[in-house]
């Protein structure tokens, strides 16, 4: 009987491959400002690196459905994203800086073949009585790498170098390669070859997402509980100046919430069926809002409480949203439904920064506010889809 595929090894995988791409923006934004000596510049490459991934998440996605081996599909993805930021690194003062921007843009195109990509294979690695619980490690892994990444970027480029700090990023992409190849086959690979065309694919993700209401409910709740969390970030800055003496220190809050994520990703990990993923998703948005009416506080151990209560929400609100995704989508669906979900929720937060970033600078309490708003509305969002499919041979045929 051939040996299961062990779980250890998808999450070290999934470990390297995140904290490598965690690293990489602000790797690439210190870079940026230090070849090009402009905070525009460095900018600008983080964004065209983040922003395509909204558009490459679904087409990567059903292509990762159509593979038979979606996990050699999943490494070149990762090869081809390393080398991408190998070659950002080597056109920044070398090459015209909007031909570095486009390298930018198409290498964010397969960013999440490093998030909803990976997490897609998941039911392939575990049994599905392990499957509540390995969503809880599989989440754990994104707090880890939030928590390893940015200090990893500015550790290295203090002592090596800005440009060190890029290599060494890809150098952790490049360790998940091996985990990535050697995942599972599709079961079945021989049988029901796949007639419809990728345009058609994409159509029926979609289609699935909208009218499968615990699917619709927790995506739109994730991705506008996203545009709250990019809010905080755009704050993070102004936060650690105002409120513990240095605009530097703001990444200390960053750090706090990827601690207590962690956390409680670990405790809903021994616990895992305690509470039903659907109620987490909303509720956890609940805890975000109420920790953003807690940060307007102006005592740093207020905010730092808020903070940590923040990730407490984040946490779990992730481990549940990966349950929902695997119970509710279609095996021959799932790899785009995951990298669309991570493109909308990567929209959602980009969209959020966009919004806070000039209205901090107005008012930071202000822009707090606004967040936990937002955050209340994701909660609120969760019961605007009515609980009903739209019709059962509507479902059944979506799922053929």
């Amino acid at each position: 009987m051939k040996e299961r595929y062990p779980l250890h090894c998808y999450l070290a995988g999934a470990v390297a491959a995140r904290a490598g791409d965690e690293m990489s923006g602000p790797a690439l934004m210190l870079t940026g400002f230090t070849l090009a000596g402009s905070t525009t510049d460095a900018s600008s490459l983080l964004a065209g690196v983040t922003i395509s991934a909204a558009v490459g998440g679904p087409v990567l996605g059903a292509l990762l459905d159509r593979a038979g081996r979606p996990g050699r599909l999943l490494a070149g993805s990762l090869v081809l994203y390393a080398a991408g930021l190998g070659m950002i690194l080597v056109g920044l003062g070398r090459l015209p800086f909007a031909v570095t921007i486009l390298i930018a843009v198409l290498t964010g195109l397969l960013g999440p073949a490093l998030s909803g990509g990976w997490t897609a294979q998941l039911p392939r690695v575990v049994p599905v009585g392990g499957l509540p619980r390995a969503n809880a490690l599989d989440a754990m892994t994104f707090s880890a790498a939030s928590l390893a990444g940015p200090g990893l970027a500015g550790g290295t480029a203090e002592v090596l170098g800005a440009p060190t700090a890029v290599v060494v990023s890809a150098g952790l992409i490049g360790l998940a390669l091996p985990a990535a190849w050697l995942l599972p086959a599709r079961p079945g690979r021989g049988q029901g070859l796949r007639t419809t065309s990728v345009i058609s694919d994409l159509a029926a993700g979609i289609r699935v997402i909208v009218r499968r209401p615990p699917l619709a409910r927790a995506t739109l709740t994730s991705v506008v509980s996203c545009a709250a969390q990019g809010m905080l970030t755009a704050c993070i800055a102004l936060l650690g100046e105002r409120v513990l003496g240095g605009a530097g220190r703001g990444a200390m809050l960053l750090s706090c919430a990827a601690v207590s994520a962690l956390m409680a990703n670990a405790v809903l990990a021994r616990f895992p069926r305690s509470v039903a993923p659907d109620t987490i998703i909303w509720v956890s948005a609940l805890v975000q809002a109420a920790a953003l009416v807690l940060a307007m506080s102006d005592q740093p151990a207020v905010l730092i409480v808020a903070v940590l209560l923040i990730g407490t929400g984040e946490g779990p609100q992730l481990a549940a949203l990966f349950a929902v995704r695997h119970r509710e989508a279609p095996e021959h669906l799932r790899g785009q439904i995951f990298t669309t979900g991570a493109s909308l929720k990567i929209t959602g937060f980009a969209l959020g920064a966009s919004v806070a970033g000039p209205v901090a600078n107005w008012s930071l309490p202000g822009t707090l506010a606004l967040a936990a708003s937002v955050a209340a509305l994701a909660a609120l969002a969760f019961f605007t889809i009515p609980s009903t499919t739209v019709s059962s041979s509507g479902d059944r045929a979506m799922t053929r």
